[in-house]
């Protein structure tokens, strides 16, 4: 079994080249890159076979790190952020600092903090945000483990983090919408 610390740098070695990782998370599991990498984010929509209309999201390690993509957090999000049991993915206003093609058209940016020990170093390490989106086609299930994962998206990434455990993952995260306005939209309980 392969530690953390060493998985990390594999990780952060094809990040940082603008590869794609298969990566564990607090919910799912997930393809990744760099956020800010246009075309890394054009091969994780064509991995997905998704429509690159429809927005993905990312991580970041704490609320520091959320400041450089979000212009203005409107201070619910960081109650929701500091009470929130259940992982939970907040889509802001005004995103910036990352590819355009990560951005919805409205500017908006589904962003979360999660709670993994593997997430928080890596995208800490890393120093920026990565992308989150389960690691399967669109319009398939999403895997609930591993071994669940199909061998199309297995051969579509760079590397596969070498933390399989068999835990069983939970369903993805919930995801909110706060507008700077003030309007909270609960998109997936």
């Amino acid at each position: 079994m392969s530690t953390i610390d060493s998985e990390i740098k594999k990780s952060l070695q094809i990040l940082k080249q603008g590869g794609l990782i298969l990566y564990p998370t607090d919910t799912v599991w997930a393809i990744g890159c760099d956020a800010s990498n246009l075309e890394a984010v054009k091969r994780v929509y064509a991995l997905k076979r998704r429509n690159p209309n429809k927005a993905l999201s990312c991580l970041v390690a704490d609320e520091r790190m959320l400041k450089r993509y979000v212009k203005k957090i409107p201070p619910t999000a960081l109650n929701i952020i500091d009470v929130t049991d259940k992982p939970t993915t907040i889509i802001y206003d005004n995103a910036q600092n990352l590819a355009s093609n990560l951005i919805a058209k409205d500017g908006s940016v589904g962003i979360r903090i999660p709670d993994d020990d593997f997430c928080y170093w890596l995208t800490r390490r890393f120093n920026g945000a990565i992308t989150c989106t389960s690691a399967n086609v669109t319009g398939q299930p999403i895997p609930k483990s591993f071994k669940e994962i199909a061998p199309s998206v297995l051969k579509g990434v760079d590397y596969v983090v070498n933390l399989q455990n068999e835990k069983a993952y939970s369903n993805p995260p919930s995801i909110i919408k706060l507008s700077i306005s003030g309007i909270v939209e609960i998109i997936r309980k």
